[in-house]
């Protein structure tokens, strides 16, 4: 079980795009379409938590370090919020703070891919 626990935790990661990318890589393998796969599997599957996670529509991204590149992770966030340089110094520094809140999930991943390019690490809420 520990290993199914471990593929678990790195399908987590994934961002949208790559989840995409994955869903695609394995229909084509497998020759399954996983429209198909979720229509029959997904009222066997209805739990709280999962149809809770499912329904979220905003989400809060915040930033949880810089990574050791302030500099790069400061400039990002004034792009991103638009603040100044000491609103957005303050930020860095004073992580894990909320960049932005109850932004569309699409937003929220390219806040999150912006973020990690320059060095940042971030978490959505």
């Amino acid at each position: 079980m520990a290993d199914i626990e471990k593929l678990v935790d790195q399908l987590s990661e994934l961002t949208v795009l790559e989840a995409a990318e994955l869903s695609k890589a394995l229909e084509e393998k497998w020759g399954v379409s996983a429209a198909a796969a979720v229509a029959v599997a997904g009222p066997a599957a209805g739990g709280g938590d999962a149809a809770a996670a499912e329904e979220q529509t905003e989400f809060d991204v915040i930033l949880t370090g810089d990574g050791g590149k302030k500099i790069q992770v400061i400039k990002e966030v004034r792009a991103i919020t638009q603040m100044g340089l000491t609103d957005a110094k303050a930020l860095v520094e004073g992580a894990p703070k909320p960049i932005k809140e109850g932004v569309a999930k699409a937003e929220a991943e390219e806040i999150k891919a912006k973020i990690e390019a320059a060095g940042g690490t971030v978490e959505l809420k």
